[in-house]
């Protein structure tokens, strides 16, 4: 199984004949662009699309990328809406909660509920996204998700049973371990640790916590250090620290910059 990382949240995985991106959003607003986190390059042979919530830095493509390759989408049933009897997508770059955007061959799941999909076994996690801080030069502002709040919307993680393979992604989460007690020993394990500053997901020492109980063989942190705004450094974390104690824990941590490949 072959994994590339494009920062943020957005892996593309190859495993036999399934070629799956997670969360094929853009750069958040980095230097006011929203350029695409999985290159163009990409897009036309895969099979399958994850997407975790609608949030732009995860959602903002998933539209495009579907079109160009006629993949399946996979995301919770809260993305979804049936407006004047057609199913319809929040919208990737609508503002607010529209659902606006037309994509077939979409296959909905709750929290908790698995599915089977192509040979795959499909898992829905609990995950929660915490406050968003947006700050540039002395203006701030925090958006708390809530019922009328895009941010964060339709958050869920996923766990993607696929050739023998266990692929666990918690999406932008903040610490759930009660609710993740199923999913012990994955192959991988795809972590976000940023949240020290930013609050919106869980840090590295949260992270850790996760990584101790759920014995996963493989660690990808994410969601960290990112491009967005006006700084190349958004969600700040120590990787160096993270990898060094999840290694105490047993685990192989694999730090990914932009455009790295695995293999597992």
């Amino acid at each position: 199984m072959k994994l590339k990382h494009y920062l943020y949240n957005a892996f593309v995985i190859e495993s036999g004949d399934k070629k799956i991106a997670i969360d094929p959003g853009g750069f958040f607003l980095y230097y006011f662009r929203m350029t695409t986190l999985i290159p163009k390059s990409e897009w036309n042979d895969i099979t399958h699309i994850f997407v975790t919530h609608g949030d732009p830095d995860h959602h903002f493509h998933t539209d495009r990328v579907a079109n160009a390759s006629g993949a399946q989408v996979i995301c919770n049933e809260t993305m979804m809406k049936t407006i004047n009897g057609k199913a319809l997508m929040l919208g990737p770059r609508s503002k607010g909660l529209a659902f606006t955007a037309d994509i077939q061959n979409v296959n909905t799941l709750s929290v908790n509920q698995s599915i089977q999909l192509d040979g795959m076994t499909i898992t829905g996690l609990v995950a929660e996204h915490g406050p968003l801080t947006l700050k540039i030069g002395p203006l701030k502002k925090t958006v708390y998700p809530g019922p009328e709040e895009r941010v964060g919307w339709g958050d869920m993680g996923f766990k993607i049973d696929i050739n023998g393979n266990s692929i666990v992604n918690l999406a932008d989460t903040l610490l759930h371990i009660q609710d993740w007690q199923s999913i012990k020993d994955a192959d991988v394990l795809m972590i976000p640790i940023g949240g020290r500053e930013a609050h919106n997901t869980m840090d590295e020492t949260e992270a850790l916590q996760v990584v101790k109980e759920l014995r996963p063989k493989v660690v990808i942190p994410c969601h960290y250090n990112l491009p967005a705004l006006l700084t190349k450094e958004y969600c700040k974390a120590d990787e160096d620290m993270f990898k060094t104690e999840v290694e105490k824990l047993g685990a192989d941590c694999r730090i990914m910059k932009y455009g790295d490949e695995i293999k597992v």
